[in-house]
């Protein structure tokens, strides 16, 4: 996907980025190659392939929610950034925290955060089932890109989501975790109310976004530990 392409693709989500958000954008991705020689950030070097895989992907997640809006976000996971550093970039009204378990890639972020010159944003580095312990009620959408399995994503994540916000699950083929994730959505006080399939241009690859809202006050047992969620999961993987 060239710069031309990315920009017309934008269009059809109703994203029209000015000079300034393009050129931020491009200086990301130049970050992002120098730093990947120096961490193990992505195995997407190639230019076009990083603005559809990395950047148009990360801003699909506005076929699911009105990003315009002043919106507290958690991007769990977020590894390189994505979909949370794209997010800031071209939407600068979110306040957003980026959470990774791995103190080299948060040295990494931090650094994009300063050459950016990104306000209202910052990092935490954590696992989500200790952080969201501590942090429960206080994001109005969370939001994780392939991290792991959705049951597993549902009962770490959802403590940090505020009753009636929402967290957002960025995924591929997802049916069958979706089956499996039935039971702690309702022991957690949580339903799944849109579930957007589409495919990515040029490459035709699946995309699903799982948009679950978070309906009562998640009671205090969860997140339980994280040896027992992961064997309810992972006993058949």
């Amino acid at each position: 996907m060239n710069i031309e392409e990315f920009k017309s693709e934008l269009l059809k989500l109703n994203i029209n980025l000015s000079q300034e958000k393009l050129a931020k954008l491009e200086k990301f991705y130049e970050l992002l190659i120098t730093w990947n020689e120096k961490i193990n950030l992505t195995t997407i070097t190639d230019k076009e392939e990083v603005y559809l895989k990395h950047f148009y992907d990360s801003l699909t997640l506005i076929k699911a929610i009105d990003l315009t809006k002043d919106l507290k976000l958690l991007d769990v996971g977020t590894g390189a950034g994505f979909p949370g550093i794209v997010l800031k970039i071209v939407f600068p009204n979110l306040k957003i925290t980026l959470l990774d378990a791995t103190s080299k890639r948060i040295n990494y972020l931090n650094e994009i955060i300063k050459e950016l010159d990104l306000k209202e944003i910052e990092t935490e580095c954590t696992r989500i089932e200790d952080y969201s312990r501590i942090n429960k009620d206080k994001y109005d959408v969370v939001v994780a890109r392939a991290v792991a399995h959705l049951g597993i994503l549902i009962e770490t994540i959802m403590p940090t989501v505020k009753v009636n916000g929402y967290f957002i699950a960025m995924k591929a083929n997802v049916l069958n975790e979706i089956a499996e994730s039935n039971k702690i959505l309702n022991q957690i006080g949580a339903r799944i109310i849109q579930c957007e399939e589409f495919v990515l241009p040029k490459e035709d690859s699946l995309r699903t976004l799982v948009k679950i809202q978070k309906m009562t006050e998640t009671p205090l047992e969860f997140p339980r530990r994280f040896d027992k969620i992961k064997k309810d999961y992972l006993k058949n993987k």
